[in-house]
């Protein structure tokens, strides 16, 4: 018997073949048929045991490269996001007040957090959020944001409508999303 028998489970189901799952926490899932013999089961796990092996190594690899970059990441401290937020409270209201007169708008109330999720916010009301993250991107990334909040009080959605308002204040709005798109999980996976 394989040192990793006693880590299977089995789990039949209405489907028509067998296969083998290795799961993150080194768990091995076989699933099979219903009718399929506890016998033929085993003989077929026997069979796979080099596809197993193999595979078990190479996922405990992968959770170990994962947990060593998870550790490897740098958190912010209480202090260095403080001052992000002092910062942004002086650059982000300018921002504000420089676009929302082009677009049209005006917004009812300015708040700065440390979000996990978002970059910013626009309520109904008209009041908009700013992650103080964003004064570690680029001028262009942080104008993007503000213009994207601000289009909001037109459109309230991602609509076509909505788009083609960034797009009148911002022709090239597309480099600084995705800017946000590369770079700013690794920013925001340091408030966790």
């Amino acid at each position: 018997m394989k040192n990793y028998q006693k880590n299977v489970d089995i789990i039949r189901s209405g489907r028509k073949t067998i296969a083998i799952e290795i799961t993150r926490s080194l768990q091995i899932l076989v699933r099979a048929p219903y009718g399929l013999r506890n016998k033929d089961i085993q003989r077929f796990i026997e069979e796979k045991s080099w596809w197993i092996e193999k595979h078990l190594d190479l996922m405990k690899k992968k959770v170990e490269a994962d947990d060593s970059k998870k550790d490897a990441v740098t958190k912010f401290t209480e202090q260095e996001i403080c001052q992000l937020a002092d910062q942004a409270l002086k650059i982000i209201p300018e921002r504000v007040a420089y676009y929302a007169p082009i677009i049209g708008v005006h917004a009812a109330k300015i708040t700065i957090r440390n979000q996990v999720s978002r970059w910013g916010s626009c309520s109904s009301k008209g009041n908009l959020n700013f992650n103080c993250l964003l004064m570690l991107t680029p001028p262009d990334v942080i104008d993007y944001v503000v213009v994207h909040e601000l289009c909001h009080r037109k459109e309230l959605n991602h609509s076509a409508r909505f788009w083609s308002e960034v797009e009148k204040v911002l022709p090239n709005y597309k480099l600084p999303k995705k800017w946000l798109k590369d770079n700013g999980p690794s920013l925001i996976q340091r408030l966790r």
